[in-house]
């Protein structure tokens, strides 16, 4: 079943974004909590606020009026610690150089390790009880970063994120039955994997080396043209059935640098409503886009943002 969404930073739950979202007229709202290099930290924030009032008011209102509410965030920090690299350095990359580093990902011809992110990967989803199946926990957010020991290295680094993510995918399913989890096709990752998902794995297509100036099937674009090459493979391979969108039309932390001062968000309704023709002529079943630098302080200085002009492009598409 189709489906249109946006997400927001953690920070941006309140009545502001309540109301955006509600005039929209989109149907699933993903929450990230944001920071990169830092994601277990902001992830270990955002696990905190599952009590407060606030954040249980406003997913309640949202569950109450049919709204799939889901979280997508870099999880790997948090579900494999770096300081487990003093008593188990096995369980993390090894680089270019031969040397075992806690920087990013981890060893995923460790056992051990892929046993430890399983259950992790549970009492996270328990930590986080929301009301959708479609979980996207995501490897760390960095270009490539695979592991390079004898076991891994003839292993893609999409093969490599293909065996992480059957693993939280086993953790996933032994606290809820039903549980989905995205595959990010992202920078290093863009490639289909050759090992085999899981039942339950669906893609994730998140083409953010992309140019924004043209439609992202546009021929005469080299960088678009580089960004999709792998398009087809993907959905060949994963199938379409759940697969996503995951864009950057909204996404005004992305065209302002990832830091303040925010610029104002190039919003370009041509070259979003060609992508979305193209995506849905492609069998992706949702569609979103990252809305992160669009709260009340975008708004106080350029306007309201055109996320209910967005909804309705994509309601069109449906």
């Amino acid at each position: 079943m189709s489906s249109n969404g946006i997400i927001i930073h953690d920070t941006d739950i309140g009545e502001y974004w309540k109301k955006l979202f509600f005039e929209s007229g989109l149907d699933t709202l993903g929450i990230h909590p944001a920071g990169g290099y830092e994601a277990h930290l902001t992830l270990e924030n955002f696990i905190s606020k599952q009590k407060d009032t606030e954040v249980l008011r406003f997913l309640s209102e949202l569950s109450a009026r049919g709204v799939n509410t889901e979280l997508e965030c870099h999880a790997l920090s948090w579900l494999l610690p770096r300081g487990l690299y003093q008593k188990y350095p096995h369980w993390f990359r090894e680089n270019e150089n031969g040397e075992r580093t806690a920087d990013f990902n981890m060893c995923p011809s460790c056992k051990e390790a892929l046993e430890y992110l399983s259950e992790r990967t549970r009492l996270l989803a328990s930590l986080i009880p929301w009301n959708g199946k479609y979980y996207h926990l995501w490897i760390d957010d960095v270009a490539s970063a695979p592991c390079m020991c004898e076991k891994c290295r003839s292993l893609s680094a999409s093969d490599q994120a293909m065996i992480i993510y059957n693993a939280m995918l086993k953790g996933l399913k032994a606290y809820r039955g039903d549980a989905s989890l995205a595959y990010l096709a992202y920078h290093g990752t863009i490639d289909a994997p050759s090992v085999k998902p899981d039942d339950g794995i669906f893609l994730e297509y998140a083409p953010i080396r992309r140019c924004f100036e043209h439609s992202i099937n546009d021929i005469s674009c080299q960088k678009n043209v580089a960004e999709i090459a792998s398009l087809d493979s993907l959905l060949a391979f994963f199938g379409k059935k759940d697969s996503k969108v995951l864009e950057y039309w909204m996404d005004n932390s992305l065209f302002s640098g990832w830091k303040k001062p925010y610029v104002k968000l190039p919003f370009n309704r041509e070259v979003l409503e060609k992508d979305i023709a193209f995506y849905r002529a492609k069998g992706f079943e949702r569609i979103t886009s990252f809305g992160c630098f669009l709260g009340e302080e975008y708004a106080n200085q350029f306007g309201v943002p055109p996320v209910k002009e967005y909804g309705e492009v994509l309601n069109n598409h449906l």
